[in-house]
């Protein structure tokens, strides 16, 4: 039971009690809302009982700890690009203006340093890099200029060699095979593209190792060659011609060379194997060209020849329908001393089958050494014919 001091049967009374207990209610409120004002105006609450948070001097205490934390962005591939990154320098193909006999820079590529000796540095690009050129400059990876002399190109395999003072040179690069690459693996492209963006590294994958792909470097139309080359997803743009395509090493495995430029094409460049560039950049900084075994004739494929002319010209037999045609042959070349002659058709080479140029040029260039023997197997006034001649030393770019 409890205890009340009003009665609660009287209406009176509770009404008078209720007021004055809410009178006395609303004042303690405002008396106490005063001193807290008054309280805290004049210091009577310390810091610490108003905020917690703070010491003894005043300062705010943060419960949040800044920490410092270091991440390691070395991966193996910063660190091949960082090996390889200081060799690969712009390439600038300077041409004269014959009317107003004013230079002016025609077209920017990339090049790679492989070797540096006897006070020279030599560099490796693309021989259409530069094509045409009255002066050739190189610079290197800090911007220093370096003016460069072309010691031979190869239109075939699409390289030069230049020279160049070497006392600024400090990186050359390391070169690997190309020999035992798998598709998959990493592939990191490094040139200057669109000529404005030197140093840029772009990375893929080797997309297939060994691809054969037809060349027409006389621009006649016709595929002279069946380059084999690394193809690669790395984006290669113009301007990287003639730069270094790395492996995750950072070693050289392809001068970088074309990319199928299509709209509906995308990430498929090519680079010369470095297994395959290095006898030629050998016999470029030596010779001054390749040196390849040579007949001395003109050819054509068969596949260009009407059928009139394969009947009354040639000659040759209806089944016969691949093959190259002899249209020129040079004096007192193996060819002439083998006794060739225009209109021949050629068929197979050392019991190997010769439907094209590009097939003839790679079973010479690959297959033979200057001073080897060849056997010819040809269709003369619808003869069939074998000869054997001796291969001398190409003077140029013919066969």
């Amino acid at each position: 039971m409890g205890y009340y001091d009003e009665d609660p049967r009287n209406p009176q009374r509770q009404k008078g009690n209720k007021s004055r207990g809410f009178l006395m209610g609303l004042t303690g409120v405002l008396l106490g809302a005063l001193l807290v004002i008054f309280a805290t105006d004049f210091g009577l609450f310390s810091d610490m009982e108003l905020n917690p948070n703070k010491d003894a001097a005043g300062d705010t205490e943060q419960n949040v700890t800044n920490e410092t934390v270091n991440v390691d962005v070395n991966t193996a591939i910063t660190e091949a690009v960082e090996k390889a990154q200081g060799s690969v320098v712009e390439v600038e193909n300077i041409q004269r203006s014959s009317m107003f006999s004013q230079e002016n820079q025609a077209g920017v590529g990339s090049g790679v340093i492989y070797k540096k000796e006897g006070g020279k540095a030599f560099v490796v690009t693309n021989a259409h890099v530069v094509a045409n050129a009255t002066q050739l400059e190189i610079a290197l990876v800090d911007g220093t200029k370096l003016e460069a002399e072309l010691l031979g190109f190869d239109q075939i395999m699409d390289l030069a060699v230049l020279q160049v003072d070497g006392s600024k040179v400090e990186e050359v690069a390391e070169f690997g095979s190309s020999s035992n690459l798998k598709p998959g693996e990493p592939a990191i492209a490094i040139g200057n593209p669109l000529g404005n963006f030197p140093g840029t590294v772009t990375q893929g994958i080797v997309s297939a190792a060994d691809r054969t792909i037809p060349v027409d470097p006389n621009g006649d139309g016709q595929p002279d060659w069946q380059a084999e080359v690394i193809q690669t997803d790395a984006a290669i743009n113009p301007g990287n011609s003639g730069g270094a395509l790395i492996n995750i090493k950072g070693q050289v495995i392809g001068i970088n060379s074309m990319k199928i430029a299509q709209q509906a094409v995308e990430g498929i460049g090519f680079a010369i194997p470095s297994d395959i560039a290095q006898p030629i950049i050998e016999d470029l900084e030596n010779h001054g060209k390749v040196m390849r075994p040579y007949m001395g004739v003109e050819i054509v494929p068969l596949a260009q020849v009407s059928n009139y002319h394969r009947q009354q010209t040639l000659k040759i037999p209806n089944d016969v329908s691949q093959g190259v045609v002899v249209m020129g042959v040079e004096s007192t070349s193996p060819s002439a001393e083998a006794g060739l002659k225009e209109f021949d058709v050629i068929v197979e080479l050392d019991g190997e089958k010769i439907n094209s140029p590009a097939e003839l040029r790679k079973h010479l260039y690959t297959n033979k050494e200057i001073g080897d023997e060849m056997e010819i197997t040809y269709y003369r006034e619808g003869e069939k014919k074998t000869t054997t001649m001796t291969l001398g030393e190409s003077k140029g770019s013919g066969e």
